[in-house]
């Protein structure tokens, strides 16, 4: 029996280390540096940010005036908070709502903005965090921005005018309307989407029927940043020509285990004429959940609940593969990337005021979910090239809960953290053999163990230990050698469905761990109960 060091501080003194209990026979883990896999596209970690509920207003902007702290009305608190995550995209203003929005109705003084109704709650979109506002919000964080155009009930000219106003460098009339606004700097954007679920809010369309009305989008919504203009124009005279910078287009893909969908959309993409492809990508949306939306208690649940909600989240496997085996059949160079750009665990809004807002909570389940969605992404990162959370704060599987001027990180929050050095990381193939367990009716492999090159060079190991009861403990090994050290971190709690709350904001969060080689030679790195565990090593 050999005991982790799970160390904690108070005031900066070290505590003692914690005693594990548990009988059991060390798996071995061999990870395959001499095989090195696909770059692991920093984008897997996105973010998602919508105008539902308390996502943006009370979450992130409050408005200059506001008695909360703040930089340019976005609450310092949730920024600061934030900027620790290094995340690299954020997509937004949808969603269903993307659909619904008018860009011109958020520019300009606040006081000329347009309010409109907003279905979800039923209540007033004041439009007072609008295009510079989300692009200030993009700045101050560190993040790219991915804009989602209005397919569903606007306009070519409305989407072809949104990108003039935000990228042109030339003084037109709306890139004079920027400056006036008070940014005379075009902006950077490198993503458009066009639409949003256009299989449902976003049009109720075929994908015949949405690939027609995308053509013309992709076409003529172009960006004029002089760092990322590029269009069929370009290719005129000649052919080869290319901008790495350029924007990439992204078309609104399936949902769940919809193949259908995916299989028009790229027999119509790989049939289309024309200089450009008209998409470079193709969003999916799978969310976890048994019974459809804000179906499942986000706290009051047990270790049979919990087991199920972990064998769903590892259905994105199959949910994956599914649809990449379509896309290979049409694009077999994978020139078209795959972006899962909503999805997470979507549970009962118990701690919403109005149920449409979509506010639940957080729990250590839907942090360990959400590692085991992310390792599968980056074992199909030949493929999926970005993936967006729903959603950034208040909303869904958020990383953020705010409450008037008080704020608490979730356990997905410190999830996302321990999951930074992943971010354009080279996979590594790691092989290993899972014992299986039985929790209820549901059988799930014990863990599940991710492996990858950092760019510095470390070699980085995210270790999850699906047993809600039992420890395990792990052997390292790379071309048959054990490692000196293992340094990271370990998440977990007292029960699957520790949450934190306001007046225990603290009950789960991430406690830093070291690993040494034992006198017998061996690293052992001892997984805690319901744990994910991220580590690097050192030879």
């Amino acid at each position: 029996m050999r005991t982790p060091f799970i160390l904690a501080s108070i005031g900066g003194l070290l505590l003692f280390p914690q005693y594990v209990p548990a009988a059991f026979a060390t798996e071995q883990v061999l990870i395959d540096v001499g095989s090195p896999g696909p770059k692991i596209n920093k984008d897997i970690f996105g973010q998602f940010v919508e105008h539902i509920g308390e996502g943006v207003y009370g979450g992130l902007w409050v408005g200059e005036n506001s008695d909360i702290p703040n930089t340019r009305g976005l609450r310092d608190d949730v920024t600061e908070a934030l900027k620790q995550l290094h995340i690299p995209v954020i997509r937004w203003p949808g969603g269903c709502f993307a659909d619904q929005y008018h860009w011109r109705e958020g520019i300009g003084p606040q006081s000329s903005r347009v309010s409109r109704n907003n279905a979800w709650g039923n209540v007033i979109e004041p439009n007072q965090f609008g295009s510079d506002e989300f692009m200030e919000l993009a700045k101050q964080i560190g993040s790219e921005a991915y804009l989602t155009v209005n397919v569903g009930s606007g306009t070519v000219d409305e989407a072809a005018d949104w990108f003039e106003y935000l990228t042109s460098d030339n003084p037109t009339t709306l890139a004079t309307l920027r400056a006036e606004n008070g940014h005379p700097v075009p902006y950077k954007v490198k993503y458009i989407g066009f639409g949003n679920e256009a299989w449902g809010c976003g049009g109720a369309m075929s994908a015949d029927e949405y690939f027609a009305r995308l053509k013309p989008f992709s076409v003529f919504a172009l960006n004029h940043n002089p760092q990322q203009r590029f269009s069929g124009i370009d290719l005129l005279f000649n052919h080869g020509a290319s901008n790495p910078e350029a924007m990439i287009k992204i078309a609104a893909g399936p949902n769940d285990n919809d193949t259908d969908f995916t299989e028009s959309l790229m027999k119509s993409w790989s049939e289309a004429p024309g200089y450009l492809p008209v998409f470079d990508a193709m969003s999916l949306h799978h969310y976890t959940m048994s019974r459809g939306p804000m179906s499942d208690y986000s706290a009051d649940f047990g270790q049979a609940e919990y087991a199920h909600f972990v064998s769903m989240a590892m259905g994105m496997e199959d949910v994956l593969t599914a649809h990449e085996n379509i896309m290979d059949q049409y694009d077999p160079q994978k020139k078209v990337a795959l972006v899962v750009d909503e999805w997470g665990n979507w549970l009962k809004p118990d701690i919403s005021e109005n149920p449409m807002f979509l506010k639940q909570q957080n729990s250590l389940r839907d942090a360990i979910t959400a590692a085991l969605t992310l390792n599968t992404f980056m074992r199909h990162a030949d493929r999926v090239k970005m993936a967006n959370i729903a959603q950034m704060v208040n909303v869904i599987q958020s990383m953020i809960l705010t409450q008037g001027k008080d704020m608490l990180l979730t356990p997905t929050y410190h999830l996302y953290k321990m999951y930074v050095p992943f971010q354009d990381a080279t996979f590594i193939p790691s092989d290993f053999k899972a014992d299986m367990i039985t929790i209820g009716k549901t059988h799930l492999p014990q863990i599940d163990v991710v492996s990858a090159k950092s760019p510095e060079g470390k070699i980085w190991m995210a270790l999850i230990n699906i047993d809600p009861g039992k420890t395990t403990e792990i052997e390292a090994l790379a071309g048959g050698t054990s490692f000196q050290t293992a340094t990271g971190s370990v998440l977990t709690a007292p029960e699957v469905n520790t949450v934190n709350e306001f007046g225990r904001p603290e009950a789960v969060k991430a406690s830093p761990v070291r690993f040494e080689r034992e006198k017998s030679g061996k690293l052992v790195i001892s997984l805690p109960p319901k744990s994910v565990t991220v580590v690097s090593l050192q030879q």
